[in-house]
């Protein structure tokens, strides 16, 4: 779908990662990602289904998710229709790689 508003994919500041991060934290959001995978899309009742979680705790997840850039959302009519952006959680997986990286080559130096 191209109607899919889509927030900046790449993890472009320390801020960026961190809200990313956080909103990772939450068991219920990578329940929330697994009912997205695959490159499907789904509306906030098809997610529901998938959870023992209220409607109203899916969306605030969703929200969540959505404002940290990591699920995409494109209205339909009277719902919305989510889907995971892949290219935003390969930035977050990327910047955790450079950051464990950048920590271990410090090796035994300390601050």
């Amino acid at each position: 779908m191209n109607s899919f508003s889509s927030p900046p994919s790449c993890c472009s500041s320390v801020t960026d990662v961190t809200q990313k991060l956080a909103a990772l934290s939450h068991p219920a959001r990578l329940e929330i990602l697994k009912c997205l995978a695959g490159g499907r899309s789904c509306c906030c009742k098809e997610v529901v289904e998938h959870l023992d979680l209220a409607q109203s705790t899916v969306s605030q997840h969703l929200k969540i998710l959505v404002e940290a850039g990591l699920v995409r959302y494109a209205p339909e009519r009277q719902r919305s229709r989510y889907e995971i952006d892949q290219a935003a959680l390969r930035a977050v997986s990327e910047s955790v790689t450079a950051l464990v990286d950048t920590f271990c080559a410090a090796g035994g130096a300390h601050i």
